[in-house]
């Protein structure tokens, strides 16, 4: 899609955050002894995938050594080690890994984005970097028309996607919809259902708070809803009693 495209090479070329900026570059410039032979993308990441996605995925932002690495989110680092072997057993990825830009993966219907582009120190953006990535997002999600089902992969990346419903008029408050690991929520009527996961971070998987087993079920019940399964109606209900915008 021409107009996707558009987007990724503006995301690319983006230097809107200082600190961001100098951090990635940092990064780039040392380098990790294991890939020093290696060339360092150090740009803001474009999300990727099937422009006809019913899928999307909201991560969080590029690994220092991954995705800051490679230019693909999730790409060789261990949360996207997680990621793609699950994607891959549940149909949405044509393989159980990813190691490069140019390794082959193809993601069936599924598209994958984050709400900060750039790596951030200690893995933690700012307020302000957050809003001021936050038009690329508001513009992809309005490009991707097709999308059904929404992944949030942590809190983060829930609040930025209520932010850019509550942005766009859809709902009028985020206070209602909680992040819970395998939460499901239907924001507003006729909208993208919501599943909630926890990010897969090496903190998360190495502390067993998020496995294998538990990411694989996201997706698994991802699957049920794009095939017409009902969101859980304790979950459902919060969207009714949050006011939706159009009443």
């Amino acid at each position: 899609m021409a107009s996707l495209r558009v987007l990724n090479q503006e995301i690319i070329g983006c230097c809107r955050c200082p600190r961001l900026v100098a951090h990635r570059e940092h990064i780039g410039l040392v380098r990790r002894r294991a890939y020093r032979g290696q060339e360092y993308w150090s740009r803001p990441v474009p999300g990727f995938g099937d422009p006809e996605a019913r899928l999307l995925i909201i991560g969080l932002a590029p690994g220092a050594h991954g995705a800051n690495r490679t230019g693909r989110m999730f790409t060789s680092d261990r949360s996207g080690d997680f990621l793609y072997r699950a994607l891959w057993e549940t149909g949405f990825a044509s393989q159980p890994e990813s190691t490069s830009r140019d390794d082959g993966l193809i993601l069936t219907g599924t598209y994958i984005t984050a709400p900060v582009r750039c790596v951030p120190p200690d893995n933690k953006p700012s307020r302000e970097e957050i809003i001021g990535c936050g038009p690329y997002l508001v513009r992809e999600i309005a490009l991707l028309k097709n999308v059904r089902v929404v992944v949030v992969l942590g809190g983060i990346a829930l609040r930025a996607y209520l932010a850019v419903l509550q942005q766009s008029n859809v709902i009028r408050s985020r206070a209602h919809f909680r992040f819970r690991h395998g939460a499901c929520f239907e924001t507003h009527p006729g909208g993208p259902l919501v599943l909630a996961s926890y990010h897969p971070s090496q903190q998360n998987t190495s502390t067993r708070r998020l496995t294998a087993d538990m990411l694989r079920g996201i997706f698994e019940r991802a699957s049920q809803l794009l095939e017409g399964a009902k969101p859980q109606e304790e979950v459902a209900a919060a969207a009714e009693s949050s006011g939706f915008a159009g009443k």
